[in-house]
């Protein structure tokens, strides 16, 4: 991955709307390339409904969002190469186990089946998915679905990876695997935008980050050093409330 002028991730006035329910109320953010930008807020904010814009899952009611500059509604052939979605309830067929399904999307990714094979051993052992090798994806434990979830994101080698809730109901070992590897892909050029509502995880990871609440954006910009006061920052703005200023990461 190479050095990319412009925002790995730029939302312009982005709204939705569920029937008489405003998830997102015209949110405005820029993710940097290059960095790891966290947006935390209680559950309910809209977090996982702004990743879903951005990935092209969801569309916005008005306004864009854009990856590296390509418009994900108009110009998805783009766009949406470049997005590696980890939804918070990772879906699993249920089955092949670990190495078939990485290998065979890998192969509909457009990988030749030596490279496909290649691809998925390389991301099992990454992720230390041994345990998804010897279970079938219904015996998953959240740690390693997440684990896989991230696996799965990363197939294709996206340039943005929007991952919501990683750290949420994990394993310690699953929270340090995972947290490792977003730090590697960020340090070889990649951009992550890690969605959730534990402050700690995006303290310990994260050079930027937003704070969301009921559906808007009401404070962003570059960390401070140490990533330390930002846990302050959400009390104050969100009245301490539904916040876990320190779970575990």
């Amino acid at each position: 991955m190479g050095a990319v002028r412009g925002p790995a991730l730029r939302l312009s006035g982005l709204r939705k709307r569920f029937g008489r329910t405003t998830a997102v109320a015209g949110v405005e953010l820029s993710v940097p390339s290059g960095s790891c930008f966290g947006l935390v807020g209680p559950r309910g904010a809209g977090k996982s409904t702004v990743l879903a814009m951005a990935a092209g899952l969801v569309r916005p009611d008005k306004g864009t969002a854009e990856v590296f500059g390509a418009d994900v509604r108009t110009d998805p052939q783009r766009a949406r190469p470049a997005v590696g979605l980890v939804p918070d309830l990772v879906a699993l067929p249920p089955w092949p186990r670990g190495r078939e399904l990485l290998s065979s999307l890998g192969r509909l990714c457009g990988e030749e089946g030596p490279a496909a094979e290649a691809r998925a051993g390389a991301l099992l052992a990454l992720l230390e998915l041994d345990g998804a090798q010897r279970a079938s994806p219904p015996e998953y434990d959240p740690g390693l679905r997440k684990r896989m979830g991230l696996a799965i994101a990363l197939v294709h080698a996206p340039r943005l990876l929007l991952v919501d809730e990683p750290f949420d109901a994990v394993d310690a070992r699953s929270a340090a695997v995972m947290g490792a590897v977003l730090t590697q892909f960020v340090a070889a050029g990649g951009s992550v935008l890690l969605a959730g509502a534990a402050v700690a995880p995006v303290e310990r990871l994260c050079d930027h980050a937003a704070v969301m609440i009921g559906g808007s954006v009401v404070a962003s910009g570059p960390m401070a050093p140490g990533g330390d006061g930002l846990a302050r920052v959400v009390d104050e703005l969100s009245g301490g409330e539904r916040i876990p200023p320190r779970a575990p990461a």
